[in-house]
């Protein structure tokens, strides 16, 4: 099989089928978009290769969707709605069971977001996906990483860690029991881009950030943006591991490790945000409207650096670090 056969086969979608704001799609050197008037595009890339941010064993169906979810999770920290993506993959050879559950996974996700493949790029060597996506946001409305102040409320999505406790048991460094194990795997490898809280934060969120490193890499990310420090309430933040709930003390990891998991863990693709005290209500009614539970887990401070509180507000020394490419 070629590589247009390729293209054609497992990735070209029927004429009529583009997204909103895709005037062209597949086919010809450029794809061409038509933002609604009034709107900014907004544009992320990730790149994925095999044995850094996936494993080998990782099925296909799922990998599809998480090339996409990584994306769609950068719009939802801008609070954007996803319009189209590329996609330029290196495979080693045109694998065509790989192929159909990869396309299949990738453009299930698509589908659910309304956003259309509209070109790329293929080409042999080691497995690398490498996606571009493309949204848009009204003008002067996306949520940025630089507009936290002093006295907000510090929240994240969904929950932390899960993904990070599947990897250690992938790495054998932890036994965890087989349904605590498959769920926590069902995180890191097929996470949820909680595109519909992004939308639902415009006007009430101050800043947003997707946490893929790790939330204090993460968070401190805004914080520098932003020109500010954050305190993390670690009773509040104990529950973020949803393992917690699904098994015993005595099934789970030593509490060092589940901390490391939930405040560096990474490939959690949730959202951290903030938002003003008197924006409570409004914040809550967001992620009614969203489906999405939210945990109010901290707040902004004036002071620089990231502080954990006890129960007693006294601060926590850690030496907790998120995950960085080349250190």
């Amino acid at each position: 099989m070629g590589e247009f056969d390729l293209i054609d086969r497992f990735f070209r979608r029927p004429a009529g089928a583009a997204a909103a704001g895709v005037a062209l799609g597949i086919g010809d050197d450029c794809a061409l978009l038509a933002p609604a008037p009034g709107m900014q595009l907004a544009v992320s890339s990730d790149l994925l290769l095999e044995g850094r941010h996936f494993l080998s064993t990782v099925d296909p169906v799922r990998l599809g969707h998480k090339a996409l979810a990584v994306n769609l999770s950068d719009l939802a920290a801008c609070g954007a709605r996803p319009l189209a993506f590329t996609l330029a993959l290196a495979l080693p050879g045109a694998d065509e069971s790989w192929l159909a559950g990869f396309s299949q996974g990738l453009l299930a996700l698509a589908r659910t977001h309304g956003c259309a493949l509209v070109g790329g790029d293929t080409t042999r060597g080691p497995l690398a996906i490498c996606i571009t996506v493309f949204g848009e946001v009204p003008t002067g409305q996306a949520l940025l990483r630089s507009g936290a102040q002093a006295g907000d409320d510090l929240y994240v999505s969904g929950t932390l860690g899960d993904a990070r406790l599947a990897l250690e048991a992938f790495r054998g460094t932890v036994q965890l029991p087989a349904a605590v194990f498959e769920a926590a795997r069902a995180r890191l490898e097929q996470p949820t881009p909680r595109v519909a809280l992004g939308l639902a934060l415009r006007g009430i969120a101050t800043s947003a950030i997707d946490v893929s490193d790790g939330l204090l890499g993460d968070l401190g990310h805004v914080l520098a943006a932003s020109g500010l420090g954050a305190a993390i309430e670690l009773p509040a933040a104990a529950g973020l591991l949803a393992a917690r709930g699904q098994a015993h003390a005595a099934d789970l990891p030593e509490q060092s490790l589940q901390w490391r998991c939930v405040l560096a863990g990474g490939d959690d693709y949730e959202l951290a945000f903030t938002a003003p005290q008197a924006r409570r209500d409004a914040v809550l009614a967001a992620a009614r409207s969203a489906a999405t539970s939210v945990s109010r887990i901290g707040r902004i401070e004036a002071q620089h650096g990231i502080r954990l509180l006890d129960a007693e507000g006294r601060a926590v020394p850690h030496e907790f670090r998120s995950f960085d490419h080349f250190a």
